[in-house]
């Protein structure tokens, strides 16, 4: 659940890497159809965002170093 609500946050910061009208190149550059060859962090006024092409942060990882089955138990 918490990847789908991180896809389609609606307060995501524009980026052209994850823009409609953006084809990644490499991994600093986008070609994009409305503006040519722009910086991948960039953006513009046409932004149009494609859940498609963002690859949201991975979740943390659990630390279950020194933890004992007690841990895990209601009393």
């Amino acid at each position: 659940m918490y990847a789908m609500s991180a896809l389609f946050n609606k307060s995501i910061e524009p980026s052209c890497a994850y823009c409609k009208f953006g084809s990644r190149i490499n991994s600093t550059q986008v070609a994009c159809l409305k503006k040519g060859v722009v910086s991948a962090g960039g953006h513009c006024r046409r932004f149009s965002y494609d859940v498609l092409r963002r690859v949201p942060a991975r979740p943390l990882e659990l630390k279950t170093q020194g933890l004992e089955e007690k841990d895990f138990t209601l009393e």
